[in-house]
């Protein structure tokens, strides 16, 4: 294929804008559909660099990979090599560990689905993990099992009619992603069959080009929309919004545009729209250029000066962490990359399949090493964990983490306060669970008999349904009948609503809005804080730096309440934040006792949960609206 300058300029508006996302520019808050930029440019050049040596009768598949391990493994075992210098100096011993296990994972490439199983990409944590952006490598490296195959199949014996076959898998593709970013949005993220739609588009745009318009001005058009709909992208998607899906057609469309607006017609000189002119200006080249080494390298930066600071950075490390991804990035490209893409070196297969067995072995076993040593503790004597109390979430029973059957649940064994006459449900999620172990201290407080009703990433959500917990479905449909038979009188709905929003509030409301119909008083918990690591972790770093207080930065944002606040109508809204928290921080330990109020990175302690019920949980006392509504209508009815 000739060489296309516009195309390195495309890479550089795709790395660019991740890269500033990725360092918290909030100015390009898409800035992450830049690896979708990316996919569309992959399934484009790997197409036609397939159909080249189809035409030239000289595909092999052992061709194919010999130059895909050329362009991607030195570059991806330099970054990893040196993350693991870094990551033995600076991370603690659990975080190596987990650490050692995606180094497995991404040399292997199936770091997609590691982290499908281990995290979300928009969690709070997200950015402590230093290969997380293999995410998407491992995408592409699943694709290029099955794409020149079926290249080969398409161009022998299907006369070429490639949209014939591509079409109907990117649009079956399309509407997986479609039905994921509600059904599985974590999946629909990480995972091949979602993606595909957008390497494939690329694809066709390769093997079924089509014509350049004769229209100068149409050109025109069609280049100035691409650059629009990708830059709509970068500003008017965000991650709380379903990706990828509907959103993602924005960059894809836009990128294939911009492509297409690059074409030259065979025999025709015309002069380069203004679109590809852009994309051809030679600082942006040179980014594209060093693209990939940009992307490897720039994650690891951000994940290790986020990990020794634990909370937002400032404008001048942001500007310190660009210069330092660009240097690191120039000298990968030229001292790592490049040596192994010269035309002439390595033109033999056999050397640089050694190279790849053996880097990826090399990383395996260091994998292994760290896995298996647990992270090696002995680098920071000074560390140690404490066990904290917790109380019990009576799990399996009342607490469903998924493997107990819906049925164990009995209202005997939940009822966590009693001898007063009213009771209340507690249900929701670990977020809501977390409040049961104080309970019992703040019992003549609250002076209502509550029953918990929880299960492990279900939310209070009537209209929530989810692959990975399919029985939350029916978990939640029971609670009515809980409230009904229990003879509830109100109804405490609590949740991690930062995990949720991503689809919406919507469910809450209606949920609501149904037990208001059978006569319950509601009342919704909102967001409690969350910190971006276990508390233990933050206390050991604070101690280093000095630190005179408990106080430490959210790592949510703090306005997360205030969006799930207009979807509590008919409900009495409680704000943990504004009890928890101030504007420096919000405290992670009792100072003056010594306890933690968190065991991990936000779920309350026995100490934290008897605090903040002590704070802001309902009274039903005497007197109060639910016991005067109970006197009036003292039978519920469903």
């Amino acid at each position: 294929m000739n060489y296309r300058r516009d195309i390195d300029g495309l890479r550089a508006i795709a790395v660019l804008p991740v890269v500033l996302f990725h360092f918290g520019v909030s100015a390009i808050p898409g800035g992450f559909t830049g690896v979708d930029i990316f996919f569309v440019i992959s399934g484009y050049l790997i197409s036609g660099s397939l159909l080249d040596d189809l035409e030239r009768g000289q595909f092999s598949i052992g061709r194919f990979y010999w130059r895909r391990a050329r362009r991607i493994l030195p570059a991806l075992t330099f970054v990893i090599l040196l993350a693991g210098i870094a990551a033995w100096f600076i991370l603690l011993p659990s975080d190596l560990h987990e650490f050692s296990l995606s180094v497995i994972a991404a040399s292997t490439f199936w770091s997609n689905i590691y982290f499908w199983k281990t995290t979300n990409y928009f969690s709070i944590d997200a950015e402590l993990r230093p290969l997380l952006h293999t995410w998407s490598l491992s995408v592409e490296e699943q694709y290029y099992i099955f794409a020149p195959i079926l290249m080969y199949l398409i161009y022998r014996y299907f006369s070429r009619r490639w949209l014939t076959v591509l079409l109907p898998i990117t649009i079956g593709s399309f509407a997986l992603a479609v039905m994921a970013t509600w059904l599985a949005p974590t999946a629909g993220f990480y995972l091949l069959p979602t993606r595909i739609w957008e390497l494939a588009l690329g694809a066709m745009l390769m093997l079924k080009k089509p014509p350049a318009l004769a229209s100068r001005p149409a050109m025109e058009l069609i280049g100035l929309a691409g650059f629009a709909l990708i830059g709509i992208g970068f500003a008017a998607i965000s991650e709380s919004d379903p990706f990828p899906g509907y959103n993602a057609l924005l960059p894809c469309v836009g990128t294939a545009l911009l492509i297409y607006a690059g074409h030259r017609r065979p025999g025709v000189d015309t002069p380069a729209t203004l679109a590809t002119r852009v994309l051809q200006f030679a600082p942006l080249v040179w980014v594209g250029l060093i693209s990939y080494s940009l992307y490897l390298v720039h994650w690891p930066i951000n994940s290790f000066v986020h990990y020794l600071s634990l909370k937002t950075i400032g404008v001048p490390t942001i500007l310190a962490m660009t210069v330092a991804s660009f240097a690191l990035a120039a000298f990968s490209w030229k001292y790592v990359e490049q040596p192994f893409r010269r035309k002439g070196a390595f033109t033999a297969p056999l050397p640089i399949f050694a190279f790849s067995a053996s880097a990826i072995a090399l990383l395996c076993m260091a994998g292994v090493a760290g896995a298996l040593g647990n992270g090696f503790p002995q680098r920071f004597p000074d560390f140690s964990t404490e066990r904290v109390r917790v109380g019990d979430w009576r799990n399996g029973v009342c607490f469903n983490e998924g493997g107990s059957r819906i049925e164990d649940w009995n209202l005997a064994g939940c009822t966590r306060t009693s001898g007063f006459d009213t009771n209340v449900l507690l249900w929701g999620d670990s977020f809501a669970a977390h409040y049961v172990s104080g309970l019992e201290a703040n019992a003549q407080r609250i002076q209502a008999n509550v029953i918990q009703y929880t299960y492990a990433g279900c939310p209070p959500d009537l209209t929530y349904f989810s692959y990975a917990r399919p029985a939350c479905t029916r978990f939640n449909e029971r609670a009515l009948s809980v409230i009904h038979d229990a003879n509830i009188q109100a109804v405490i709905l609590s949740g991690r609503w930062t995990d949720y929003e991503v689809r919406g509030f919507d469910g809450l409301q209606k949920t609501i809005d149904r037990l208001h119909d059978m006569g319950v008083k509601v009342y919704v918990i909102g967001q409690s804080p969350e910190f971006v690591a276990d508390v233990q972790k933050i206390a050991f770093f604070a101690k280093r730096e000095g630190a005179a207080n408990t106080s430490w930065p959210m790592a949510m944002d703090p306005d997360i309440n205030k969006r799930v606040l207009p979807f509590a109508k008919g409900a009495t809204f409680i704000d943990p934040l504004a009890y928890l928290c101030d504007a420096a921080g919000c405290s992670y330990a009792d100072a003056g006792n010594k306890q933690f109020l968190y065991f991990d990175y936000g779920h309350f302690s026995s100490a934290g949960a008897t605090l903040a019920i002590s704070k802001y949980w309902p009274s039903f006392a005497a007197g109060g609206e639910v016991a005067k509504a109970k006197e009036r209508s003292p039978t519920v009815t469903q």
